[in-house]
């Protein structure tokens, strides 16, 4: 069977102003602790933003920028106590396309702000989209 080669690309939308500035700084998850942080949406696509309203919940994708692409197996959680294990069985941020899922809260809305929370992306992540959680 032969597969068609795709290139697929991204354009971010927005970017993460965090207090957290180092990956080091991080929790695993936005549950653990993780601070609010502004979602700030590039004018160009300011637009979408229209329909949403403090208190939904959204999911953030955003692009982890200092991932590292080349890794496959992990120990979950950085616990060298646990087994390797296939990126794509786990939620490590290293993997060969770094997306992340961040369901968070709108808190705050100004303009093509948004503040969300609780979020574990450090400052500068670039943010390629969002999508409303449905129930």
């Amino acid at each position: 069977m032969s597969v068609a080669v795709v290139d697929a690309r991204l354009r971010p939308i927005g970017v993460i102003c965090s207090a957290l500035k180092d990956r080091s700084e991080a929790p695993r998850q936005g549950s653990e602790g993780a601070p609010d942080a502004w979602l700030e949406v590039y004018p160009w696509a300011a637009e979408g933003l229209q329909g949403l309203t403090v208190g939904d919940e959204i999911i953030v994708i955003t692009w982890f920028h200092q991932a590292r692409r080349d890794v496959f197996l992990v120990h979950p959680r950085s616990d060298p106590r646990n087994p390797l294990t296939g990126v794509f069985a786990t939620r490590s941020p290293d993997r060969p396309n770094p997306l992340g899922l961040h369901p968070v809260f709108v808190r705050a809305i100004e303009g093509n702000r948004l503040r969300i929370g609780p979020i574990e992306a450090i400052d500068g992540t670039p943010v390629v989209d969002i999508k409303p959680v449905l129930r």
